[in-house]
C-alpha cells in the first residue's frame, strides 16, 4: 500500500504505526546489542561508561577467559546433552500420547483428558515435588532433566488437534494392508507431522536450554550444572574467583588484562544465548503452520 494513495488521516496513522514498530523493535534489540558491545569492549574502559552502540576499545580477552574456563565448557556439554535428549524424548512421548488420545475407542478417554487438563491448572507444589524427585532417586541425576519433562499437556493437545486433522483414509488404508498402530504412527503420522514437530520441538528445546530453576533445586554436583545455572551464579556473585571457580593466578591475569565482572558476564551471556538463537532460522518456515494448529477447532 502506497502512502500517496491514502488520505491525510490514513497516511498519518500508517506513519505512526511504523514509528511505533521501529521504536518497539529498537527497545527489544538494543539490550541484546549493548550486551554484545560490552562483551567486546575492554572491561576497565566499560567501567568508565559511555559504551553504547560500538566498542570503544575492542578486545577478545573476555571470550578468551570464558572459553578457557573448564566449568563453563562442561556446563555447555550438560546443556547441549539435556536439550537434545530432552527435546527428542519429550516430543516423541508426547506425540505418542496424543496419537492414542485421538482414538475414539480408547476406554476412559474423557477421564484421561480431564486428568491431563487438570494438571495444567493444579500442581502438587514445590515441596511434594521435591519429595517425589528424591524418592525416585533423581537427585543429582542427569535423568532429573529428562523424566519430569517427558509429557507436556499443552503440546499433547496441539499434537492431538493436528493428528485429528489428518485424513482418516490414510490410517484405514494402512490397516487394510496389515499395518499395526505402531507402524501407522511411525511410518505415516510422524512423517506428515513435520511442521508441528518442528514448532513444538523448538519450544521444548528453548525451555530445556533456558531452565535454571530445576537444577538449582535438584542438582548439587558441579559437574551436572547446566550453563544457565552457571550463568545465574555469575550474575549473582560478587567476586570473579567465586563466579567461575577460577584460581588466584587466573584472577591476577584477568586484572592485568583489564577484565571486569560486567564484561565477563556480558561475554558469558552472549555465548549462552547465541546457540539457541542460531536454531530459529532453520525451523522458522514451520512456525506459521505449526502454531496455527493450536487455534483450530476440534
Amino acid at each position: 500500500m502506497r502512502l500517496k494513495r491514502l488520505g491525510a488521516a490514513d497516511r498519518a496513522m500508517v506513519i505512526c504505526i511504523y514509528v511505533f514498530l521501529v521504536l518497539l523493535s529498537f527497545s527489544a534489540l538494543y539490550p541484546f546489542w549493548n550486551t554484545l558491545v560490552v562483551s567486546l569492549n575492554e572491561g576497565m574502559d566499560t567501567a568508565k561508561g559511555g559504551v553504547t552502540f560500538w566498542p570503544r576499545v575492542l578486545t577478545w580477552t573476555n571470550y578468551d577467559i570464558v572459553f578457557g574456563d573448564k566449568n563453563l565448557l562442561n556446563a555447555f556439554w550438560i546443556s547441549i546433552s539435556r536439550t537434545v535428549v530432552g527435546t527428542v524424548s519429550a516430543t516423541l512421548v508426547t506425540a505418542m500420547l496424543a496419537y492414542g488420545m485421538t482414538k475414539s475407542y480408547l476406554m476412559g478417554r474423557k477421564f484421561y483428558t480431564f486428568f491431563f487438563v487438570f494438571t495444567m491448572y493444579f500442581g502438587g507444589g514445590l515441596i511434594p515435588t521435591f519429595l517425589l524427585i528424591k524418592s525416585l532417586g533423581l537427585m543429582n541425576n542427569f535423568l532429573v532433566f529428562i523424566i519430569p519433562a517427558l509429557v507436556s499437556v499443552w503440546n499433547m493437545i496441539v499434537f492431538r488437534t493436528f493428528f485429528k486433522g489428518l485424513p482418516a483414509g490414510l490410517e484405514e488404508s494402512a490397516q487394510i494392508d496389515g499395518c499395526s498402530n505402531w507402524g501407522i504412527f511411525a511410518k505415516i503420522i510422524l512423517p506428515l507431522s513435520g511442521p508441528v514437530i518442528a514448532t513444538l520441538g523448538l519450544f521444548t528445546a528453548v525451555a530445556h536450554w533456558n531452565d535454571w530453576f530445576l537444577p538449582t533445586i535438584y542438582i548439587f554436583d558441579q559437574q551436572l550444572m547446566p550453563v544457565q545455572s552457571l550463568l545465574r551464579r555469575l550474575l549473582n556473585a560478587n567476586l570473579i574467583s567465586e563466579q567461575m571457580g577460577i584460581d588466584s593466578n587466573t584472577v591476577e591475569r584477568m586484572s592485568k588484562k583489564s577484565i571486569t565482572s560486567k564484561s565477563l558476564v556480558s561475554a558469558t551471556i552472549m555465548v549462552v544465548t547465541l546457540p539457541i538463537i542460531a536454531v530459529y532460522p532453520f525451523v522458522q518456515k514451520y512456525f506459521v503452520k505449526g502454531v496455527m494448529v493450536g487455534s483450530m477447532k476440534e
